[in-house]
């Protein structure tokens, strides 16, 4: 149930991008799509960094954050066990890994001052990171 107000919350205050994503009906694939969006979002946070646009760097972090919390909430809503059906949980694992890493990685190129933009989403990931690790490791509580 709070995975689906989650998804309600997100669909009034979604983007243009993630608007294709929240249209899929299956969701798992509206989860990929989601992910491919925060990849997409973060790319262009990086872009605006470069330029010195900071307002629209905290922009598409929020995309991120968004992207990343429609795509745990879709994996959720599917009811499936991790375990058994580890297609879409294990490649969201991977891509919230690699979403981590790129988002280190640019804190560590920002300048101090700047870094506390990125301390919200960069936990936001890591949570769902974990979640889906634990979820594929351990499986359902029965």
């Amino acid at each position: 149930m709070a995975a689906a107000t989650v998804a309600l919350a997100l669909a009034g205050s979604g983007r243009a991008d993630l608007t294709k994503a929240m249209a899929e009906q299956n969701l798992e694939k509206r989860s990929q799509l989601a992910l491919d969006n925060a990849t997409a979002a973060y790319k262009e946070a990086r872009a605006a960094y470069d330029k010195g646009e900071n307002e629209r760097v905290v922009e598409f972090l929020k995309e991120v954050e968004e992207s990343v919390t429609l795509a745990e909430a879709s994996l959720t809503q599917t009811g499936k066990n991790p375990r058994r059906s580890p297609k879409y949980f294990k490649k969201a694992e991977l891509d919230t890994r690699e979403l981590t890493k790129r988002i280190e990685a640019f804190e560590r190129e920002m300048a101090f001052n700047d870094r506390p933009m990125l301390a919200k989403v960069k936990a936001k990931i890591q949570q769902v990171h974990d979640d889906l690790l634990v979820g594929l490791m351990e499986g359902r509580k029965k």
